[in-house]
């Protein structure tokens, strides 16, 4: 079941390799005969397990199976406790990379512009790899692939305001500075390698469009803005 779910979960999510290292822990569950009977691998001849392996193995599932109680009721609770430890020798806890996910989508949208008039500017658009920056682009596939940079940018994006996430104001300044290392992280620099005069960001919210609204438009995204992320800044700033 878990496998199959994860499988699931590759097919139809870009989660990196979180699942692919989930599925790999899962095989081990497997028996030595339910391996050998799916793949062209010899059964090894096991001894017998001794009686008092068998009385532990059964104590440990007991113990185990009555500390499970609360992380269960917390993977059924509304307001979930990620990653805790449920007793005093950490025995059993809640694993996982989410409580919940978010109904909405957030991004923030960098921009630059070379105009040295901010107020009157044509602003271009940085594009970064699976970001749905370009309302026309069809959402890629990448997992396993982990673009650390998007993972990074949507998590900032579920707040208003930079304030958590203070890597966003140095990221601003390699733009600015028009850092080589910086443009390798892009999929697509507006300004070929120069630096803009000015860097802003604006946070919008993102929907799938309908399959009306995709034949009408070809889009595949529906946007809205919901506010400034980052006024216009220039690298004296």
């Amino acid at each position: 079941m878990t496998i199959g779910f994860h499988l699931w979960l590759i097919a139809t999510g870009n989660f990196s390799w979180l699942n692919v290292i989930t599925v790999v822990q899962a095989v081990a569950t497997f028996t030595d005969r339910v391996i050998a009977a799916i793949l062209p691998v010899a059964a090894p001849t096991a001894a017998p397990t001794p009686t008092y392996l068998q009385a532990a193995s059964v104590a440990v599932a007991a113990v185990v199976l009555v500390l499970s109680v609360h992380p269960v009721r917390n993977m059924l609770s509304e307001r979930q406790r990620m990653n805790a430890g449920w007793d005093p020798l950490h025995l059993v806890n809640s694993y996982g990379a989410f409580g919940s996910i978010t109904r909405d989508r957030y991004e923030v949208v960098v921009e630059g512009t070379t105009d040295p008039a901010p107020t009157e500017a044509d602003w271009q658009a940085y594009e970064f790899p699976g970001k749905p920056t370009d309302t026309s682009a069809r959402p890629p596939q990448i997992a396993p692939y982990h673009h650390r940079l998007g993972w990074q940018l949507w998590f900032a994006a579920m707040r208003p305001t930079p304030r958590r996430s203070p890597w966003f104001h140095r990221l601003i300044e390699q733009l600015l500075a028009g850092d080589d290392a910086t443009r390798t992280l892009l999929a697509n620099d507006p300004f070929d390698g120069n630096a803009p005069e000015y860097v802003r960001a604006v946070r919008y919210r993102y929907r799938f469009t309908t399959p009306e609204e995709r034949a009408e438009t070809g889009d595949w995204w529906a946007r809205e803005r919901v506010g400034s992320y980052v006024r216009p800044v220039a690298a004296g700033d």
